[in-house]
C-alpha cells in the first residue's frame, strides 16, 4: 500500500470511531507496523489534520475534520451501491428515492474507470417477496425520531386486539418483508416493538419526550444487549430460555 493511500485509510479508520483508536489496532487493520502508524500520525499531524492522542492511548480525530469528496475505492463503492440497492427495494418511498438518487450521483462524480463499479455492479440485493405494507407514514416517523417527538398509536397485536399507545420512537429496524417501529410505549413502561403494517392509525404529537435520541436508543441497546445475554446464558445452562426481547 502506498503511503498516500495508507495515510488516507488512517484518517478513515479514525474517522469511523468515536473511542480512542491504538496504533496496534491501526497497524493490524493496514498490515503495516506500528512504527510506521506512529510515522504515519506524524505527518498526518504534520498536514494539520486534528487528530489528538498519543502512542499507547490511542488516536482520536476531531469532529468537523473533512476530505475532498467521494475518493472512493472499487470495494468502498460497491459497498455503497449494494446497500443503496438494498434500500431501494426496502425501504419507504422517500428512503428508496433517495437511494436511487445515491446511486446517480455516486456515478456522475467518481472518475471514469471506477463508473462500471455503480453501473455494472458484480452484487445485487433483489427487493423482498411480497412484502408487508406500512400503516404509518414513515418519513414523518423517521423525523420525529430525531426530533425527539411522541407518536399516539392505535395498534394491532397479533390476535387482532386493538390498543392505544403513546409512543416514544426509537429506531426502525427492517426485517426479510417488514418494518418495526421500536419505541418506548408509556403504557407498558419498556421499550417494544411495532410491526408498521399492523398500526391501525397513527397521530404524530408535537409533545417531546425530554430524551436526546441517541441517549434513548442507547437505553435500549443496553437493554436489548442484557436480554440477549440473559437468553444466551440460559440457554447454555440448559433451563428454559426467557422470552427474547419482542413484543408490544
Amino acid at each position: 500500500m502506498r503511503r498516500a493511500e495508507r495515510l488516507f485509510q488512517i484518517i478513515q479508520i479514525l474517522r469511523r470511531s468515536r473511542a480512542p483508536v491504538t496504533a496496534d489496532a491501526i497497524a493490524a487493520e493496514l498490515e503495516t507496523s506500528k512504527r510506521s502508524v506512529y510515522r504515519d500520525i506524524a505527518a498526518l499531524v504534520g498536514q494539520r489534520a486534528p487528530i489528538r492522542g498519543e502512542a499507547g492511548v490511542g488516536y482520536v480525530l476531531e469532529a468537523g475534520y473533512d476530505m475532498p469528496p467521494l475518493m472512493l475505492t472499487p470495494d468502498e463503492i460497491e459497498a455503497a451501491v449494494l446497500g443503496a440497492q438494498w434500500v431501494a427495494g426496502r425501504g419507504d418511498p422517500a428512503l428508496a428515492t433517495a437511494a436511487r438518487d445515491l446511486i446517480a450521483k455516486i456515478a456522475a462524480a467518481v472518475p471514469d474507470n471506477l463508473r462500471p463499479y455503480v453501473l455494472e455492479p458484480a452484487t445485487r440485493a433483489p427487493a423482498p417477496w411480497n412484502p408487508a405494507p406500512d400503516n404509518i407514514d414513515m418519513a414523518q416517523t423517521r423525523a420525529w425520531i430525531h426530533a425527539g417527538r411522541k407518536i399516539r398509536l392505535d395498534y394491532r397485536d397479533e390476535k387482532g386486539a386493538v390498543s392505544q399507545r403513546v409512543v416514544w420512537p426509537v429506531t426502525v429496524g427492517y426485517m426479510a418483508t417488514t418494518r418495526m417501529l421500536i419505541a418506548w410505549c408509556e403504557l407498558r413502561d419498556d421499550f417494544r416493538n411495532f410491526r408498521t403494517d399492523r398500526v391501525v392509525a397513527a397521530e404524530f404529537l408535537d409533545d417531546r419526550h425530554g430524551q436526546r435520541p441517541a441517549v434513548l436508543r442507547a437505553r435500549w441497546q443496553r437493554q436489548m444487549d442484557e436480554e440477549w445475554a440473559a437468553y444466551d446464558a440460559a440457554k447454555a445452562a440448559g433451563g428454559a430460555p426467557p422470552a427474547l426481547p419482542s413484543g408490544s
